[in-house]
């Protein structure tokens, strides 16, 4: 196995906007061309835009953008921005009567951080597709990850600050990458099973964590349905179908569950999707494994890069 930079895996050009002030942004994966895409929600509250055609029973053969934003639903109305940068350059299903991009988004909700009045949309999203490039791509409180926290099983007062990561590995030439923007109810946890972000103590200082405070018989804990929600994409150099990507979304699903405890409650709009961005041949449970092994470290990045505000602080100001 090799670590690879995730714009090494290819096909593909990754751009954030964001709202500095407002605390919150999207982030764009521009695929070259239509490719093929999966998609698999666990959470109980997403919030999402052209998911039911990542559907393989569905007609269409796959998306030329993935779109991550905050706003909660709101921020739906960003990806109309993408549709119209590509439709400007001809990028899209073609019809009769011009193309029609195909772009498939979810939504995280990051009301509660900065201004709630603040949302993305077309013009932000425009921006990102205007930024993304095959460059390394920003880590931290940029994109989908501007506004960003983790741990609130209490509030956002004993919450802390999180943002976007990425990881990709390479095995036997099979190139896989993850793209997260972390924005969960629980904890985050390193692979060896340390705790670098969320649940703070009462005085702030040092974390508590949410599955021990809720096995400790939390005392008002705060479950506020839909107010989470990690969004994830899985890029791979390997072709799969619509039906195997899914599968491989669904496997990455675990790398979520190792990094972030507790995970997938109805709290969180959970979800991942998983691109086809070449022709390499490979198993899709191989890929599915390293999918999982990416996404785990992708988290802990977006945490480890995230920088603190006033109110919530970052997992190296601990």
């Amino acid at each position: 196995m090799r670590e690879l930079g995730v714009m090494e895996v290819g096909g593909f050009r990754l751009g954030h906007a964001q709202d500095e002030a407002g605390m919150t942004g999207c982030t764009v994966i521009l695929c070259d061309g239509i490719r093929p895409c999966g998609v698999d929600v666990r959470g109980g509250g997403p919030a999402s835009r052209e998911s039911q055609i990542l559907n393989p029973l569905m007609a269409a053969e796959g998306v030329n953008a993935v779109l991550l934003s905050g706003g909660s639903a709101f921020g739906l109305d960003a990806a109309g921005g993408v549709q119209r940068y590509l439709e400007e350059r001809g990028e899209g299903f073609a019809t009769a009567y011009g193309v029609v991009p195909l772009v498939s988004q979810s939504c995280l909700f990051d009301l509660g951080v900065g201004s709630a009045a603040a949302r993305p949309d077309a013009a932000m999203a425009y921006r990102a597709c205007e930024n993304a490039a095959v460059t390394p791509p920003a880590e931290g409180c940029v994109g989908a990850g501007t506004g960003c926290s983790v741990g609130k099983l209490y509030g956002m007062a004993r919450a802390m600050k999180s943002g976007f990561g990425t990881y990709a590995i390479e095995v036997g030439g099979v190139r896989v990458g993850a793209l997260v923007a972390v924005n969960a109810l629980g904890d985050v946890v390193t692979p060896d099973g340390r705790a670098v972000a969320g649940l703070r103590t009462p005085d702030g200082r040092a974390l508590l964590g949410t599955t021990a405070a809720l096995l400790g018989g939390a005392e008002d804990p705060s479950f506020t349905t839909g107010q989470n929600t990690t969004l994830g994409v899985i890029v791979t150099n390997a072709a799969f179908s619509k039906a195997a990507l899914t599968k491989i979304a669904g496997m990455a699903h675990n790398g979520y569950a190792r990094a972030i405890r507790p995970v997938h409650t109805s709290m969180d709009g959970d979800t991942i999707y998983a691109l086809s961005l070449g022709d390499a041949a490979a198993s899709a449970d191989l890929v599915g494994v390293m999918a999982a092994y990416a996404m785990e470290r992708a988290i802990v990045r977006a945490v480890q890069t995230a920088k603190g505000t006033p109110a919530l602080p970052a997992a190296g100001e601990l």
